[in-house]
């Protein structure tokens, strides 16, 4: 495959070493002892149980569901390309997608040849749910990814009103990011959430996006339609012996005791870290998660080939931002918050390349 064709992502981009990360939205604490002790007595030698039947259980039992609702998945990406496909199999032919938004929705329905619709205004995509009896997949991701915001309790009433007179209606919620979640609540009423199929991942509030572990929740009434096909798409083993183990560790009251800890301390960082940019003339948006949308002060990011470079400079002193221009959003960064060596680092980085652009004109 060409590298043209891959989709863009934050980490690792095949360049020296990153020193400082601000392109993920891991959780930049390290996961607590007990993570780690379950990740190193994960046993290797042996396939995981091909059902994941006790993996099932425990999860059932964490989200307060049936086993039979519970399907482990290969990370959040493989569910993505899983359920697209299961819905394509069912006569779906139209796909709504977040913009901005993670290019994997769209990148799935496209390689299956599906038409794809964009929307970026809540009442705008209600509305034409509302007039479209076509079998339709929606993609929605609470919290948002990349802008770190949550959709209003008012707008997943209205989408309940429709999903009950519109049976073709595939709704997909992408929560990836609620364990991060460091303001308010989860706006998605219960019995709405009930009705969507829902995919999680531990690997970001854990920081461990190297383990590729997530899980899906089936609705209820998907049991005689999109259920069946989701199962018999499902690889072999689609979950590592690695996977299984974080997942089991997600379930402990320790681990979910340290991630509320976790979260007070990203937000005091989040805090600094929005006070320093402001302080130097970025413009910050709002957020409910770690990570969040900024413009930085110079005018000359707001050109494309000079905003690249602009990065690749910040990228020679060891400092990765992700720029949110492949996500629908052009001329904003999407920043994790780090912790303060990092934040320092930016600091002395942005400067550097400012000089170095000076230099440069």
């Amino acid at each position: 495959m060409n590298s043209s064709q891959l989709l863009e992502h934050g980490g690792p981009d095949g360049g020296p070493a990153i020193a400082w990360d601000f392109s993920t939205n891991a959780n930049p604490l390290p996961a607590p002892p007990g993570v780690h002790k379950a990740l190193a007595e994960a046993d290797r030698r042996h396939y995981p149980d091909p059902h994941y039947t006790a993996l099932r259980a425990a999860l059932a039992r964490h989200w307060h569901t049936d086993p039979a609702w519970v399907l482990p998945t290969a990370g959040s990406s493989e569910a993505i390309r899983r359920l697209t496909l299961a819905a394509s199999l069912q006569d779906v032919r139209e796909v709504w997608v977040p913009e901005p938004g993670y290019g994997d929705y769209r990148a799935a329905a496209s390689a299956l040849g599906l038409r794809v619709h964009a929307y970026g205004d809540a009442a705008a995509l209600l509305h034409a749910l509302q007039t479209s009896e076509q079998p339709t997949l929606l993609w929605l991701c609470e919290p948002c990814n990349p802008t770190g915001m949550s959709l209003p309790t008012s707008f997943w009433r209205a989408l309940a009103g429709i999903m009950a007179v519109h049976p073709k209606l595939i709704v997909a919620l992408d929560r990836a990011y609620e364990p991060l979640r460091l303001e308010g609540t989860d706006p998605v009423p219960g019995d709405v959430a009930g009705r969507c199929w829902q995919l999680w991942s531990p690997n970001k509030a854990l920081g461990l996006t190297g383990i590729r572990a997530g899980a899906l929740q089936a609705p209820v009434h998907a049991a005689q339609t999109l259920l069946p096909a989701m199962l018999n798409l499902v690889p072999s083993w689609v979950l590592s012996a690695e996977g299984v183990a974080l997942w089991h560790a997600w379930c402990d009251e320790t681990t979910q005791t340290w991630l509320a800890q976790s979260r007070a301390t990203l937000l005091a960082w989040r805090g600094e870290q929005q006070h320093q940019l402001a302080a130097v003339g970025w413009q910050c948006q709002a957020s409910v998660t770690p990570f969040f949308l900024a413009r930085p002060s110079q005018a000359v990011v707001d050109d494309a080939v000079s905003r690249r470079t602009w990065l690749q400079a910040l990228r020679a002193h060891g400092i990765k931002l992700r720029d949110t221009a492949s996500m629908g959003l052009p001329g904003w960064l999407r920043l994790s918050t780090q912790p303060f060596e990092a934040r320092q680092a930016l600091q002395h980085a942005l400067a550097h390349a400012a000089t170095g652009w000076k230099d440069a004109a």
